[in-house]
């Protein structure tokens, strides 16, 4: 049997979406909130996270993105929301696939079905060198926790977080809550030197973390 997670809020929609997946072969723990989610993913193993976007505490992108960062179980969106800028933003953040309600429960299934025979799991690739957990606010490279300062820790995460993504030093500024408001771009650079220190193999030729002139920082995974 398929063991999945579902984050979904509506109450109408699992009950009806638990019991029709369980009588195909396909058991669900259903949670509410995104709090839930992540902490079901901490404790126990999933073959599919089946993730609706409007939801309380967090966009369900915001989600997404959050569960890609941890692990490399497929995820399925399964939303109202029609926005092509919704799909591509959830392509981007690493689902696997995008399902508009309203939809029919054989569809799902079929979906389920599609994204698990597309998937290899980590034991048969490369597995990520670097996984955060923000639950336990750690980083491990290459499996070993790394020992980071507060700053480096958020400016690391919110690479991680955006994967090939340019992030700009004023963005790094405004979103590591450990720099003080008065520092400056130089500030950036020397957190992203410290932690290329302890990354990289070679940190004048950086694999992970690559310099983007005039604009900022991107996370190469």
């Amino acid at each position: 049997m398929i063991h999945a997670m579902m984050v979904e809020d509506d109450p109408d929609i699992t009950t009806l979406l638990v019991h029709y997946l369980k009588n195909n072969g396909i058991a669900v723990d259903a949670v509410a909130t995104p709090s839930a989610g992540l902490d079901l993913l901490e404790k126990n193993s999933y073959q599919l996270v089946i993730l609706d976007l409007t939801l309380p505490q967090m966009d369900g992108l915001e989600l997404c993105q959050k569960i890609r960062a941890r692990t490399d179980i497929p995820i399925l969106i399964s939303s109202a929301r029609s926005d092509i800028n919704d799909k591509v933003i959830a392509l981007e953040y690493g689902a696997d696939d995008y399902l508009p309600k309203p939809y029919e429960p054989d569809e799902l299934i079929a979906r389920i079905k599609s994204v698990l025979r597309r998937y290899r799991p980590a034991a048969q690739k490369s597995a990520k060198p670097l996984l955060l957990n923000e639950a336990e606010q750690t980083i491990r490279h290459n499996g070993i926790p790394l020992s980071l300062t507060r700053a480096e820790y958020e400016v690391l995460s919110l690479l991680i977080l955006h994967p090939q993504q340019t992030l700009s030093r004023d963005f790094l500024l405004q979103n590591a809550k450990a720099i003080g408001w008065e520092s400056s771009a130089r500030t950036i650079d020397v957190i992203i030197s410290r932690i290329r220190q302890k990354i990289e193999t070679d940190p004048k030729t950086p694999r992970y973390i690559h310099s983007v002139r005039g604009s900022g920082y991107k996370m190469a995974l």
